[in-house]
């Protein structure tokens, strides 16, 4: 069952094996350092499960939203190990990540999540946990504080930088928040377990075929979009 993750999607880098019997995780809070970190993080999750990279079923990456060149980075990383071993991609949203944390950790089975996405936004998503397992209710999204329609009913857990970065947007759910975890970031070890539960579902990809997920549709541009740009 072994499974490799990884996930740059934020200021945390993390990396992650799961196997049936444990889950070997390394996770840093490093802003600006994970082209750095990523590849000695994979190693020594390999390591501590005795593993080699060809030995995994698969391996999973945070597909996004999340920081640009973080989920670029997640993204490329993935491609290249997958392509050197001959595996499979699961790409998972780094916002299902938190509301599997906070199912795992918190008992959670109603999740709000919002990741600050800075320019006044957040990345957005409504989670609830059905038949034992995280499912998104609706679409992500990124949005102002402002502009989120929040769930009329109460019971929900608030997790994501984005309570944090705008107090405003826990200021309006406090009437249906039990409890905020705005200090969590997206870990490649509840990655894992999701891409376990999509690689168990059939739902794994070629490599070529594993794309990032950005929300917002005009802050990657292609490398042509900027070339006739520069030349218009």
């Amino acid at each position: 069952m072994p499974l490799l993750a990884l996930d740059t999607s934020s200021d945390a880098c993390s990396a992650a094996v799961l196997t049936s019997e444990a889950c070997f995780t390394e996770f840093e809070l490093t802003p600006r350092a994970h082209t750095q970190l990523i590849l000695p993080m994979v190693e020594s999750v390999l390591k501590q499960a005795d593993l080699e990279l060809v030995q995994v079923d698969a391996i999973a990456f945070g597909r996004g939203p999340g920081a640009f060149t973080g989920v670029r980075i997640a993204t490329g990383v993935a491609q290249g190990l997958a392509l050197a071993a001959n595996k499979k991609l699961l790409p998972i949203s780094s916002l299902a990540a938190l509301a599997q944390q906070a199912y795992q950790q918190q008992q959670a089975q109603k999740i709000l999540v919002a990741l600050d996405a800075r320019m006044g936004e957040v990345y957005w998503g409504i989670f609830q946990v059905v038949d034992g397992q995280v499912k998104l209710q609706g679409e992500e999204q990124v949005l102002s504080p402002a502009a989120i329609d929040l769930p009329t009913e109460k019971g929900w857990i608030a997790v994501g930088s984005g309570w944090a970065a705008y107090p405003e947007l826990l200021a309006r759910a406090s009437d249906l928040v039990l409890a905020s975890y705005a200090d969590w970031l997206p870990s490649a070890e509840f990655i894992a377990q999701l891409a376990w539960q999509d690689y168990q579902a059939g739902r794994a990809v070629a490599a070529e075929q594993a794309q990032p997920i950005y929300l917002r549709n005009k802050i990657a541009q292609t490398t042509q979009e900027r070339l006739a740009l520069k030349t218009s």
